[in-house]
């Protein structure tokens, strides 16, 4: 490879799309062009770089973010390919934060669709600069014109092409730079030109706003210049055009990350501040966790502070990660990402050094899906739960619960591909073969009132804990907000802040068993007995006052909900409006164009679970529906859903504290 020493400058870069859009195959074709691999790999035959994974490899599609790099006109670029399926959305989710730079794909075939729009507002929130790459114009289908206009209409105005197709579908040929001073070329489409650009980017500059009113030339180097910086601030976007799999567009998309993507920032002679956002095991190396730099350096044998456990450890060997394939770096500094080996308590999130560099973490991603794993028989259970365990460490979205009183295990999920994918990876792994039930939909509660939940736990001595609580509810989404109007000499701190700490715990389960969320809860009152009280008291007394309090305000159920487009041929929208209202959706009125019915509206999660595959078997494979998460809202009266209680709930208050007290004691 490339010696680093010589690399003038370095790019991080995030390649992201709706699942079959190419992302694979594009990152294929990069690393093919510029050298660092010797032959092409295919998705569909399982040799491409970045699918690794055995499960990836037979299923043709990419089930975790995979890391590579190349090397570009002397410029060092770190790619990160991301999965494209819903059901993988949390692995999306992490790489965007340590981008500094992205290329989002879209269809020309399909078009937007509502994981490019979930991704592109999640990029937008970062303020993460990104190129847009139209990619499969060579396919059946395919719609420059109307793509551009989706995008325009549904991402950005500030979209910008820079490249013109010439040709279509099987006339396809390659793009003409619309940024140089060359006349258009014959049957150039609208929209695709020197103009449009111009018109565009004025909206920006002063300048060229100026001599575009005035009619006066404007020189297409001065075009490139405005669109670099402004692409570079993440306020305008290129638009580049492309067919991946015939290696049409792939030099000019690398040109493209060098003109307008930005070098990451960073000092290496800074304290180190990074950021964990992969965790995977080595079979040798044991944890591995990938990390990003925004200051500082780490060498092998360093210790570095992980302030989110708050633990030291040791780094044993620094790692760059290709694919399959690795090599020892010994060093990683600012700007950088690597494999680090040795830190065996870091999870998916952590901080390593100082936080005040690190960016926040999107929010995507919400399993909406709860489901119990069986193992093949009792002797097993122990293999799964450490199993499990481990693919939670790598996807904390999984949330694995095991219930030892009852051997339960359950973990929650996104769908039903990932459901196949956790079984393939159980099976050719960990060698065990296990058995899932049937999804069940995650509800939560909230206060349907406000109230107080009152406690004095006083007895059996020695204990004294006394607390009152004001219960409110929340706005939709704002998940619990806790204060408290206690002043330190009624209630000493260190007694408040286990309150505190004990608050979210008490709010996994509700009436219904159900995670009570969108709540304010107040601390109004609080005691405690100068000889009497251990701070565990608080542990103990806390869950029993907020679900006294509880039960006075009593709960309402709220249900997950889906923002869907539908899109079917004319003939069958009548029967997809039938099947919205038996679903109980709300929807806006549909639109019909070129013979095709398209519908938007929000649907329970429960109700449609299995409506893709009907919509596609009642319409011979020819409806498209697309769905993202659109939050909870109040269930109707006729819906009820319980779940069993974990645990011995505390409002059976003497019961609980034998429960609790024996199990404090051990």
């Amino acid at each position: 490879m490339t010696d680093e020493k010589r690399i003038a400058s370095r790019r991080n870069v995030g390649i992201f799309a709706h699942v079959d859009a190419g992302k694979t195959t594009t990152t294929e074709h990069l690393l093919y062009l510029s050298g660092r691999i010797r032959a092409l790999g295919s998705v569909d035959s399982g040799t491409a770089q970045t699918d690794s994974l055995e499960v990836e490899r037979e299923r043709g599609i990419s089930v975790r973010s995979a890391t590579t790099s190349l090397v570009w006109q002397n410029t060092w670029i770190n790619l990160v390919d991301t999965p494209g399926h819903v059901d993988f959305l949390s692995e999306v989710e992490r790489s965007l934060r340590v981008m500094d730079g992205a290329i989002l794909i879209i269809s020309a075939v399909e078009g937007v669709q509502s994981q490019t729009e979930m991704i592109w507002h999640a990029l937008q929130s970062l303020k993460i600069p990104t190129l847009l790459y139209m990619n499969k114009l060579d396919r059946v289908g395919a719609d420059p014109e109307r793509v551009l206009q989706e995008i325009h209409k549904q991402l950005t105005g500030m979209a910008v092409p820079i490249y013109a197709p010439l040709g279509i579908e099987d006339t396809f040929r390659g793009a003409q730079n619309v940024l140089d001073d060359a006349p258009p070329a014959v049957g150039a489409l609208p929209g695709f030109d020197l103009a449009a650009a111009v018109e565009k980017l004025s909206e920006l500059d002063e300048a060229l706003l100026t001599s575009y009113i005035e009619g006066a030339p404007i020189a297409a180097h001065d075009v490139k210049t405005a669109l670099q910086r402004y692409a570079r601030q993440g306020e305008a976007f290129p638009l580049l055009v492309g067919a991946s799999s015939k290696a049409i567009g792939i030099e000019e998309l690398l040109a493209a990350i060098l003109d307008y993507l930005p070098e990451p920032r960073g000092d290496a002679e800074q304290p180190l501040s990074a950021v964990v956002f992969k965790v995977e095991r080595d079979k040798t190396m044991g944890r591995m966790a990938y990390v990003r730099l925004y200051e500082g350096t780490i060498r092998n044998r360093d210790t570095v502070v992980n302030v989110t456990q708050g633990v030291e450890e040791k780094v044993t060997q620094i790692r760059r990660i290709d694919g399959r394939k690795a090599e020892d770096l010994g060093v990683v500094a600012a700007g950088d990402i690597a494999a680090v080996c040795g830190l065996t308590q870091v999870r998916i999130g952590d901080v390593l050094g100082r936080p005040d560099s690190v960016p926040p973490a999107p929010r995507m991603a919400v399993p909406l899906l709860t489901v119990q794993v069986h193992a093949e028989s009792d002797a097993q259970y122990p293999a799964l739960v450490a199993a499990l365990q481990e693919l939670t460490d790598e996807d904390p979205l999984l949330d694995l619960q095991w219930l030892q009183d009852e051997r339960e295990l359950h973990v929650k999920v996104m769908g039903a591909i990932q459901l196949e994918i956790l079984t393939s990876l159980l099976s050719s792994r960990f060698g065990l073969v296990v058995r899932f039930d049937q999804p069940s939909v995650i509800y939560k509660e909230t206060p349907s009132q406000a109230g107080e939940g009152f406690i004095a736990y006083t007895m059996p001595k020695p204990c004294w804990a006394i607390l009152r609580f004001r219960i409110e509810p929340g706005s939709p989404g704002s998940g619990l907000v806790y204060e408290s109007q206690v002043r330190g000499e009624q209630l000493l701190v260190q007694y408040q802040n286990e309150v505190a700490r004990r608050i979210p715990e008490a709010l996994q389960q509700g009436l219904f068993g159900w995670e009570v969320t969108d709540i304010k809860v107040t601390l109004v009152e609080g005691e405690h007995h100068v000889w009497h009280t251990h701070p565990l008291d608080f542990a103990v007394a806390t869950p029993m006052g907020i679900m006294q309090g509880l039960a006075q305000t009593g709960t309402t159920l709220l249900e997950p909900m889906l923002q869907v487009r539908i899109t079917v041929p004319e003939e069958f929208g009548g029967k997809v409006l039938s099947d919205l209202v038996q679903m109980r959706a709300t929807f806006d009125a549909p639109s019909i164009a070129g013979g095709r019915f398209v519908l938007e509206g929000r649907l329970p999660v429960a109700t449609s679970l299995e409506y893709p595959v009907k919509l596609s078997a009642m319409s011979g494979g020819r409806g498209v529906i697309t769905s993202s998460f659109a939050g909870y809202q109040p269930s109707p009266p006729d819906v009820h859903a319980e779940r069993k209680r974990r645990g011995v709930n505390p409002l059976d208050q003497s019961k609980y504290i034998l429960a609790v007290r024996k199990a404090l004691s051990n």
